[in-house]
């Protein structure tokens, strides 16, 4: 099993992949490799990827450390299995493995991407991995499910670490689990002359951006605003955007994937069928295989765009606007992404209005004399630049950040913290805002996002993708509370005050069932029980209410795909006994 050979974190590989699968084997092509540093042309060589062997290699490395326990014991078993499935590869395959007891640097790959801090504190013995692997290739992570397959050993997938329970990265299950870490495969392969871009679940939102926008100015895709997200997680629930309202989710413009199924094949989307297909574009991430690439449709954007951020206080009316923003934004023009971001301030609440406009100001200045006269903006607030240098204020880097920072795959921020979320279908009465207002003076640092939906959401039946919240829904809304003391008592208190904020807006938002966006994870809503098992029931808890009757589907696929459920975690789509 050749593998590529390693390049170091300045390299960014570009590829082209197609794999097929038919009922006996895997077909194999030559995929030629690209490597790019700082968008110069370096080098290029042509690789033959193969099936995975069935006769055993065993790899002259280093043995692995690990402790008596029947979880190391097991961890040991794994590791060995997969060493025999794997030839040696440059750098070898012994320094892809990370234990606690071998490497020093075990803690810090660890953290090095999980985004919320509240996960950090909550390990233990039980609920934190016994080993890292970070595979050099897609051939790798094939490996590695079929060597756990057999053993109880539970394996997670991670690309960014931006689950918002932390379950990339750690469990609450009685599962002994392995975290696969995608982040050394993060090639983007951009083709301007189909209008498509190849990119693999280790790439950030960031770099795919950047990668597009080096190629054409006119050119950009519809998926996070938050730069460090990884894109095979991200685009698994949905993924949203500034031009969401222009050209609808991440997953309606998802062209092919590259997924390794329960049984260790690579397919593509011939290969595994549309059920599949649809399943993976918005059903959530680690239900139905490890997501590798994603080959997407890029969308034209013009060379120039217009951003602003708008404040209203309390005393400057923020009440009033606000409600009457309800009312336009999701039938304002759908070149407008105009959200609004709600904080508590100097002892007062501040509604701030981010906008990003496919065009110029003058007409920006026309869609909102026209449509929200009662926002109050000039010109002079209004800003114009290119479509990168949008996605790099939206982003909240330093003005004058140049779009390179987005190469860096990092954030600039980790935090604890606890979100959830909720979907409205009829704008809030002013007393409601009151209400939230109340509230919000109770807490340290409470933060809301209001995101306006219409346009070509509207335009979107149910059914199309598992993400099932379009036409009829104004606007979704994103609850947040961040603290710095990692102490229970102070976790508990904030916690307890979202729920409450969350228990009040019931009143407010969507109903039969209340809905909840699938990337915003909220183990509130229900999880499968911690023997790893999964019950249709009680799944159902939280399954309708981020995927309505889609989940009833999206079931019958994952029966069908998984019927041993070996892609699970604690809000994984359950298989019907």
């Amino acid at each position: 099993m050749d593998c590529l050979s390693y390049k170091s974190a300045l390299w960014v590989p570009c590829f082209a992949l197609i794999r097929k699968q038919n009922s006996s084997h895997v077909h194999s092509i030559f995929s030629s490799l690209n490597w790019r540093r700082n968008g110069d042309q370096i080098q290029s060589s042509i690789h033959i990827h193969h099936p995975i062997p069935s006769q055993l290699i065993v790899l002259k490395s280093p043995p692995l450390l690990l402790s008596s326990s029947s979880s190391s014991i097991q961890v040991a078993r794994f590791l060995n299995a997969l060493s025999q499935k794997i030839k040696s590869s440059s750098p070898p395959l012994s320094t892809t493995f990370y234990t606690p007891l071998q490497n020093a640097s075990f803690t810090s790959l660890l953290e090095s991407t999980a985004q919320n801090l509240r996960g950090l504190v909550l390990f233990n013995s039980k609920t934190k991995p016994q080993a890292i692997f970070t595979p050099l290739c897609e051939s790798h992570v094939q490996a590695a499910v079929v060597c756990a397959t057999n053993t109880p050993l539970h394996l997670r997938f991670r690309s960014g670490g931006h689950d918002y329970e932390g379950l990339s990265y750690i469990s609450q299950t009685k599962d002994t689990f392995v975290i696969v870490d995608l982040s050394k495969l993060r090639g983007v392969n951009v083709n301007i002359d189909d209008n498509s871009a190849w990119v693999q679940a280790g790439a950030t939102v960031g770099e795919l951006y950047y990668w597009v926008s080096a190629k054409s100015k006119v050119h950009g895709f519809p998926a996070g605003l938050c730069s460090s997200l990884g894109i095979g997680g991200h685009i698994t629930g949905g993924a949203y955007g500034s031009i969401m309202r222009k050209y609808g989710l991440a997953v309606d413009n998802v062209l092919d994937a590259q997924l390794v199924d329960a049984t260790g094949r690579l397919l593509d989307r011939e290969a595994m069928g549309e059920d599949l297909f649809w399943a993976i574009r918005g059903g959530g991430g680690a239900s139905f295989g490890v997501i590798l690439a994603w080959k997407l449709k890029l969308v034209p954007v013009p060379e120039k765009v217009t951003v602003f951020n708008f404040t209203k206080t309390l005393e400057q009316g923020a009440t009033r606007i606000l409600h009457r923003w309800q009312q336009v934004a999701p039938n304002l023009d759908e070149d407008l992404f105009l959200r609004v971001l709600i904080n508590k301030a100097n002892k007062t609440i501040t509604t701030s209005y981010s906008a990003m406009f496919l065009g110029e100001a003058d007409r920006l200045m026309g869609v909102i004399e026209k449509g929200f006269p009662e926002l109050g903006l000039t010109r002079k607030d209004c800003i114009e630049m290119s479509w990168i240098e949008s996605v790099v204020y939206i982003a909240r880097l330093p003005i004058g950040t140049q779009p390179e920072a987005l190469l860096t795959g990092k954030s600039l921020s980790r935090r604890y913290y606890k979100a959830k979320s909720d979907f409205v279908r009829e704008p809030i009465p002013e007393s409601g805002l009151e209400g939230i207002w109340k509230r919000f003076m109770e807490e340290d640092t409470p933060f809301m996002i209001w995101n306006p939906y219409g346009g070509f959401m509207n335009r979107i039946p149910e059914a199309h993708t598992p993400f099932p919240y379009r036409k009829g829904t104004m606007f979704m809304i994103q609850y947040l509370t961040y603290w710095q003391d990692p102490s229970e008592a102070s976790s508990s208190k904030h916690i307890d005050w979202i729920r409450k904020l969350y228990n009040y807006m019931a009143q407010y938002v969507s109903k039969n069932p209340r809905g909840a966006y699938v990337n915003y994870r909220d183990l509130d809503l229900g999880q499968n029980n911690k023997e790893g098992t999964t019950n249709f029931t009680q799944a159902s808890g939280w399954g309708t209410k981020y995927f309505k009757d889609n989940f009833i589907r999206l079931v019958k696929i994952k029966t069908k795909v998984d019927p041993h459920n070996f892609f699970r975690h604690e809000q994984s789509i359950p298989v019907l006994q």
